[in-house]
């Protein structure tokens, strides 16, 4: 692994130049460039690499029309507008992969299963840093991401998760953004203001 910082071109694709997408191109984003942003945000760490973020890709008419009865009204029109629609959630029972996931610790599972708030605390954690990811790897694969939170997640996981384990954390938008719905990029803190070096 080469430890050098990436070229510029790269960190603004990825940070200083990507913005949260409020409008979008009528333009599809096919299977393959989902199934292209999932293969890289899933190396993305998580504790005991329980990866227990799930994902619903949202785009059909039906889908649509469905998540539209939890939007905000703020959300919906640009929700609807964009091609795809990603429902970040998390898997309450993710523990049942470790196994597979983390098989040098056969008794892994077992921290989870003694635990339900351990566990749920471990899946929304670990879930939303997945979600972090899903945006980086929209971001790396050349789709534009608006991430929100005003949305009603106890209908999301009325109409999308019922009889299941899975609990919505936030919505992303993908798709290929159009500049004229940007606002005014906001001031971030300083290093001083939010860090120090022990």
């Amino acid at each position: 692994m080469a430890h050098e910082t990436l070229d510029d071109a790269a960190l603004d694709q990825l940070f200083r130049e990507a913005r949260t997408q409020n409008a979008w191109q009528d333009r599809p984003v096919p299977d393959a460039k989902l199934h292209e942003l999932y293969d890289l945000l899933k190396f993305g760490p998580t504790s005991a690499n329980a990866s227990p973020a799930r994902f619903v890709f949202v785009r059909t008419p039906e889908g649509k029309a469905k998540l539209k009865e939890a939007l905000s009204a703020g959300n919906t029109e640009k929700t609807m507008k964009a091609p795809v629609t990603a429902i970040v959630a998390y898997d309450l029972e993710f523990y049942d992969q470790l196994p597979v996931l983390f098989p040098h610790s056969p008794d892994a599972k077992n921290w989870f299963t003694s635990s339900p708030s351990f566990a749920e605390q471990t899946a929304f954690r670990n879930g939303s840093l997945q979600g972090a990811y899903l945006i980086l790897a929209a971001r790396a694969v050349g789709l534009d991401a608006g991430p929100m939170s005003g949305f009603n997640n106890a209908k999301v996981d009325e109409l999308f998760f019922a009889g299941t384990r899975w609990k919505s954390n936030f919505l992303v938008n993908l798709g290929y953004g159009e500049p004229s719905g940007l606002f005014p990029r906001n001031p971030r803190l300083s290093f001083d203001e939010v860090a120090r070096i022990e």
